[in-house]
Order: C-alpha cells, then structure tokens, then sequence
C-alpha cells in the first residue's frame, strides 16, 4: 500500500512534468548489450544469457537501452526536443549472496528511471529541471538533511576525455544556477558519463543512495541516436540518465527507517481505526468506515470483543494515525472522539468535519500529524 502511493505520487508528477509513462520488456537480445558497452564494462553484474531460437537474450539490467528504442521508433525534430520518457521500471543484477540486505540491496529492483532527449542547447535546463523535481520529492517525504556529490570519470570509461570535461562541465554550471552545495567524488562516475548523486540522511543519521543524474555523450553515438535539426541535417542528441527516489526498494526500506513506521498520514497502509465501544455501536462504525472509504481513506473496524483502552493501545503501537472511539453519546450526535497514535486526544467532533480535515492531510501531504 505504502509504495502504491509513492508510485501514484510519482507518476502525477511526472505527467505534470513533460513526461511520458512507457514500459520496456524485461528482457532484450543480448546484441544492444554489446553494443551499449554495458557487456564490456558491467558483464560481473549481468545474469547469463539465454537462448531462443538461436538467440541470445538477457534479463535487462538497465532501462535506458528501451527508451532508446522507443525514441527510434521514427524521426524527431529539433522542435519536438526534450523527450522526456519515465519508468518504474524493473531491473535485474547479479549481487554476490553475502552483500544482499533487506530491501536495501536485492537482485531485482524497480528504478524510478527516466531518459531525457534533449539538444545540447537544452541540456543545462533540463538537468536543472531534474535537480528541482529531486529536490521536491526529498522534501515531500520529509528528508531534511543531505549531500550532494558530483561523481567524475572513472578508470574505465567509454567516449573521449573532452566529453567527459563537457558533461561534467555542464552538472557543475546546473548545481551553480540553483546554488547547491557539492562535493566531487572523484571517480566515481559511470563509464558512460559524469553524475551528480545526492544522499539523504534519515531520522537516525543513516545516509541512503536517492536521486542520480547522469549526462550521457556516449549511448547516442552508439545507437545513432539523431535529431533533424534547423538545418535540415542529423544532429546526436544529448542523454540523460535519472532518478529521483533511487530504486523503489532502497527507497521504501529508508522511509520505514526515516518514519520508523510512524508514517505520514498520506503513506500510512491503514489511516484511520474506528473502535467501537460495545457491539451496539458496530453499524455506526462500519458506516462511517464506508463513509470513509468511498472518499479513499484507508479505515478498518476493530469489531473485536476487546476492551476499548485494548484496542487503543493496540492501534497505537501499529501506529495508525488516527483512532475514531464512538459509543452511545456518538451514534446519538453523528460524532467521533478523535485520538492520534502520540496519544493526544481531542473534543468530540463531527463527522463530517473529521472526514474534511483527514483528506485534506491527505491531499496535502502533511508531514506532522496534530489535532
């Protein structure tokens, strides 16, 4: 539930964005994979090919050789540039079994990928264009605290030294217009290009992998990836390789640890308990929870026979945001008693006006919850 509203949130701001919404096959022929370089330089991560038919495929490690081909899919015009292509896309690699952890390192992830297929008149704004929507995400989820690296050539890499120094050139410019404080990582791009990598803290202090921006010469001049230009002529278009969240799994494992399960209102899997106070009470509660859902509040009944402080606590230390205790003086007025999960309690309310003022938390996506 938690990662259906990332991924809800994800793709709306995307759209609102420029942004189109694709999905690519989990597999592809290993041939793109030769020609991509990923074969040369990434071949200890990549699982072993299969073979149909006399060919050779493998399970995708990245997303970006689909979105190439997406773009290839006919001619563009140096009018139509930037294209913007976004994925959640899943990816498969092979990790030695000892450095596997949690959700926080597996075999088969979900990228919150995007490629942009831009000029290289465009390129800066669009990197800023990216910097500004990570930026956004981190703070709507409530990171505060984090680093951001400019990662430069590695030993091995694809392309020539005066791309590198251009691409690199360019990140470097973007995090200067929006005045963003970097430090460089020597040599810790990858082998197709330079990146900026910003890492956030959680509430503990543990630092996470997020977004990752990458400006790629080297992939459009394997695939002849072109524009036609003003002049009528076929011009390489520049790349870049980007996430905002990092890999839905990773992500998600540094929310539970952020939040320590105590999540923002909009994210929590279950939003709101109503507890009932004697069976008597169950129709009222069930339709208030129907009242709820059908506006998309996330609500259960304890119809447990249990007593009341039981389930509070119990709700408490599922840390569900909000708890509705009705009884006889509730069913009688239309009302609920509200109580939050930090155990603050608030004056018998209406319910209509409790169902306003929890999907506006909601739409909102309010960080703090009080009464």
């Amino acid at each position: 539930m938690i990662r259906r509203g990332i991924e809800d949130f994800w793709k709306a701001e995307h759209i609102k964005r420029g942004y189109d919404v694709v999905y690519t096959p989990h597999i592809a022929k290993l041939d793109l994979w030769i020609t991509s370089g990923h074969w040369e330089f990434y071949r200890d991560y990549l699982y072993s090919p299969m073979e149909v038919e006399g060919q050779e495929y493998i399970i995708k490690p990245m997303n970006c050789l689909g979105h190439i081909l997406i773009y290839q899919t006919r001619q563009h015009s140096y009018r139509e540039l930037p294209l913007r292509y976004a994925e959640l896309g899943t990816v498969y690699r092979y990790e030695r079994s000892g450095v596997l952890l949690g959700l926080s390192r597996v075999r088969g992830f979900t990228q919150d990928d995007a490629h942009i297929f831009c000029r290289f008149d465009q390129l800066e704004d669009e990197v800023v264009g990216v910097l500004d929507l990570a930026h956004f995400m981190i703070d709507t989820f409530g990171f505060t605290s984090y680093q951001v690296l400019l990662s430069t050539r590695p030993e091995k890499y694809a392309g020539t030294i005066q791309a590198w120094e251009e691409a690199t050139e360019t990140l470097s410019q973007a995090l200067a217009r929006l005045k963003v404080t970097y430090n460089i990582d020597p040599g810790e791009g990858v082998f197709y290009g330079p990146k900026i990598d910003i890492k956030f803290e959680d509430a503990q202090g543990r630092g996470w992998q997020g977004p990752t921006i990458q400006v790629d010469f080297n992939l459009p001049q394997r695939f002849n990836v072109t524009y036609i230009g003003e002049d009528s002529k076929e011009h390489l278009v520049a790349m870049i390789h980007r996430t905002v969240l990092g890999s839905m799994e990773r992500f998600l494992a540094s929310l539970i640890e952020h939040y320590g399960g105590a999540f923002p209102v909009w994210l929590a899997p279950l939003q709101v308990m109503i507890i009932p106070v004697a069976d008597r009470h169950l129709d009222y509660a069930y339709k208030l929870e129907a009242a709820l859902r059908s506006d998309g509040v996330r609500t259960k009944v304890d119809a447990r026979s249990e007593r009341v402080n039981l389930k509070i606590r119990q709700a408490q230390l599922d840390k569900i945001p909000y708890m509705l205790v009705v009884g006889d003086k509730e069913v009688a007025a239309f009302t609920v008693s509200v109580r939050l999960r930090s155990g603050e309690q608030a004056a018998s309310q209406s319910f209509d006006s409790f169902k306003e003022s929890v999907k506006g938390t909601i739409a909102n996506k309010v960080k703090d919850l009080r009464l």
